[in-house]
């Protein structure tokens, strides 16, 4: 491919990750309580003033990242933004449960009262992130710390004790492996690591290594699937939960390893990512008659029970993207830049909105916006922005090495 349409791919995501910004900046804020506004229309209405947890913590994540990492973005508005977003998850995210100071609430209310709690991690995955970005872009040691203490009660919830999620063990029920889990953990080894000296890297490293083990026991039947489900041993579930298949998740799943395996000189692992956790789900899970991928798959071919299975989300686009152009960055195949340019072309000619800014995040499967918000519940200021601005940077590498 030209170092032109190199190029040409880096100013398209630099500007649209500009365009993004400037749609959450103008219209997320909330000046009265602090925090943002979650649920926002296709023309930045809020038609909801529920505020989700993790949707606030990824949101102060991706302004700390922007605002340190990328000069343009080294604005005080931007980092007031973060700055008001961890007050705000500092004052009400967390909450009394099942006799843990820790666990956080999954939604609240404009001013920050809790209103639901979820039995899961995620919550306080993205308050680990959102703590621990924030203190590097303030100086602030107190949330370095509190990010490596939820660190370490998320640690001892997945691999320790369980009960203080609130989920009880149920006589029918068995212990399954979901791979979000070891993903997230994986995700938060690597922020709580970044550029940290040899005593927060040896802090980590099993974790790091555990992580790493349990998310290929998601590759299964001879390294032709990765099902997202699996017993606690690693083997096959029966039923729907085991055959199901996600290939965005196996797509985040394999750039997160690449990342691991080139920062640990492993270069087994690096190929075992490129090669099974995006090759193999997106080679199953392209649709070949309208393109872009599809949101669940049975790995028998049975229909899925999951309603939306057909449909085609925006944050699996987002991984692949980052997927194939992390994979050709380090391999240089012309097949894997042919991938993301795939993945490109449906991406920016489907989700993208050139009139009002930002993304639609869920389309039918034959391509046509079903929902038209820009932010709800699970699609806020994260995976668009972590996209662009990873490609983004990725390419400047890449043009880089070629002396462009």
């Amino acid at each position: 491919m030209s170092t032109e349409k190199l190029l040409h791919y880096r100013q398209q995501l630099g500007t649209e990750l500009d365009r993004v910004l400037d749609f959450w900046l103008k219209y997320s804020h909330d000046t009265q309580y602090g925090g943002f506004f979650n649920c926002i229309g296709k023309d930045g209405k809020i038609y909801d003033d529920l505020k989700y947890v993790w949707l606030q913590g990824r949101q102060v994540w991706m302004y700390c990242r922007l605002y340190r990492t990328m000069e343009r973005f080294h604005k005080p508005e931007i980092l007031q933004a973060a700055k008001s977003g961890g007050e705000f998850l500092r004052r009400f995210a967390r909450v009394s449960f099942s006799g843990s100071p820790w666990k956080c609430a999954f939604c609240l209310t404009r001013d920050g009262k809790a209103l639901k709690v979820q039995r899961t991690i995620f919550s306080e995955c993205f308050y680990v992130m959102a703590m621990d970005e924030l203190a590097r872009v303030t100086g602030d040691k107190d949330m370095q710390v509190e990010a490596a203490q939820m660190m370490d009660q998320l640690v001892h919830w997945v691999r320790v004790d369980p009960s203080g999620l609130g989920r009880p063990q149920l006589p029918g029920d068995s212990q399954v492996c979901n791979m979000a889990v070891p993903m997230m953990l994986l995700c938060l080894v690597q922020q709580l690591t970044e550029g940290r000296d040899g005593k927060e890297v040896d802090k980590y490293k099993e974790v790091g290594s555990w992580c790493v083990k349990q998310i290929l026991q998601h590759l299964q039947r001879g390294g032709t699937a990765i099902l997202e489900s699996v017993s606690v041993e690693g083997k096959e579930l029966p039923g729907c939960q085991g055959r199901l298949q996600n290939p965005g998740h196996a797509l985040e799943a394999g750039w997160f390893l690449l990342q691991y395996g080139v920062e640990n000189g492993d270069p087994e692992l690096q190929r075992t990512a490129v090669d099974k956790f995006m090759e193999v789900p997106f080679l199953t899970g392209w649709d070949t008659e309208h393109g872009g991928l599809f949101y669940f798959l049975d790995v028998d071919g049975y229909c899925p029970t999951q309603l939306e299975w057909s449909m085609k989300l925006w944050w699996p686009h987002c991984e692949a993207l980052i997927a194939y152009l992390m994979a050709y960055n380090q391999y240089k195949e012309p097949a894997l830049l042919e991938r993301f340019s795939q993945v490109y072309d449906y991406t920016f000619s489907h989700f993208s909105d050139a009139e009002n800014g930002e993304w639609f995040g869920y389309l039918t499967q034959q391509g046509n916006v079903t929902l038209d918000f820009k932010g709800g519940p699970f699609k806020g200021f994260f995976h668009v922005p972590r996209c662009l601005y990873m490609c983004e940077k990725i390419l400047e590498s890449i043009l880089e090495k070629q002396d462009v």
